[in-house]
């Protein structure tokens, strides 16, 4: 081989060998910069928002939501939750047609659902009595409610989307979420709670949180509507047998964290119209956001930031110790044995 060929085939190889070099440093950064990424994404952040629909047909949205929206894109959380009443159905007279409801979900999601979506906010929702009432007179609302959400379903790991957007479970990171389909006051039926159970029972353990959301809170918070809730004795069983941390729920406009046999419940406050006082309390809860962290430690940090900015916490100090009703004595979680290391 002539010296000529020789030189030639070692620039070929030192030219290879070089181009390697550049794949092999490009790829270690990819990497690093994956590794940040996750870094950065701990602890796993959810935001909360609840009840965001004005009055009857309302295609309105008020400057509380819109603030709200800005701060939960300033947050960039890991998901976003809804607990129900994005929209305002349930009007019997006179009813609302297609027409109106359609007009009513445009309206949200130009306040809500696009902004979340342009910002990469994964918006995961549970029905609300005026979004899509299990009600035989609103089937309607409720048919309206699934052709919306089919269409923006979250990119979340499902675990069980069979009726989505209703009842349905999917993982994010190390927590289970499960929405319930809870339009209505009293028991949840047989059914749902079978399937609750079931699902607890394959995936609950695989999860290190397990998070139950809906709208319609399983024990009354707030005056006005101390008999809206489920009552359900069977259903607060199934959550303290599989252990699920939090239920999270909407409906009473009135924020308050609290703990019952070792489960935390977390009333939301409103975004929309009527905020409403705590049980035995006089002055209405400040319209906010909830915000969850999940740290590696397997804590878990709960805290409202109130309207108009959603930067300044509501002090649990400023929260009456207990919530008393003729069903359950809630303890604010802070207050509650086992819980209060993970309140910051």
């Amino acid at each position: 081989m002539s010296d000529r060929v020789t030189a030639g085939l070692w620039r070929r190889r030192f030219t290879l060998w070089l181009v390697a070099c550049g794949i092999a440093a490009s790829f270690a950064a990819s990497l690093g910069a994956s590794a940040q990424g996750a870094s950065e994404r701990l602890p796993l952040r959810v935001v909360v928002i609840s009840d965001l629909n004005e009055s009857y047909g309302s295609t309105r949205y008020s400057g509380n939501v819109t603030e709200a929206v800005r701060r939960i894109q300033e947050i960039r959380p890991d998901l976003v939750i809804s607990t129900g009443d994005m929209v305002a159905g349930q009007r019997l007279a006179p009813a609302l047609g297609r027409s109106d409801m359609e007009a009513m979900w445009a309206a949200f999601h130009r306040a809500v659902s696009d902004p979340l979506a342009k910002a990469g906010l994964p918006l995961a929702v549970t029905p609300g009595n005026h979004d899509a009432s299990s009600g035989a007179r609103f089937q309607l609302e409720r048919a309206i409610y699934r052709e919306q959400w089919l269409a923006r379903r979250p990119a979340v790991d499902f675990v069980d989307a069979a009726d989505y957007p209703f009842h349905y479970a999917f993982s994010l990171g190390p927590v289970l979420f499960v929405s319930l389909d809870a339009t209505h006051v009293g028991h949840l039926s047989f059914r749902e709670k079978q399937w609750l159970e079931s699902l607890l029972e394959r995936h609950g353990q695989r999860f290190k949180h397990r998070v139950v959301f809906s709208h319609i809170p399983l024990w009354p918070f707030a005056e006005g509507r101390a008999a809206d809730y489920l009552g359900d004795a069977d259903l607060e069983q199934i959550l303290q047998k599989h252990r699920v941390d939090v239920h999270l729920s909407g409906h009473h406009h009135a924020y308050y964290p609290a703990e019952k046999d070792g489960v935390r419940f977390v009333s939301q406050a409103c975004l929309g119209a009527a905020p409403r006082a705590l049980l035995g309390g006089a002055a209405r809860s400040e319209r906010a956001i909830t915000v969850i962290e999940f740290p590696a430690d397997g804590t878990i940090g709960i805290e409202a930031y109130r309207a108009p900015r959603y930067v300044e916490k509501i002090p649990r100090h400023t929260l009456p110790e207990r919530v008393v009703s003729e069903r359950a004595v809630l303890t604010r979680d802070d207050l509650a044995r086992g819980v209060r290391a993970g309140v910051r």
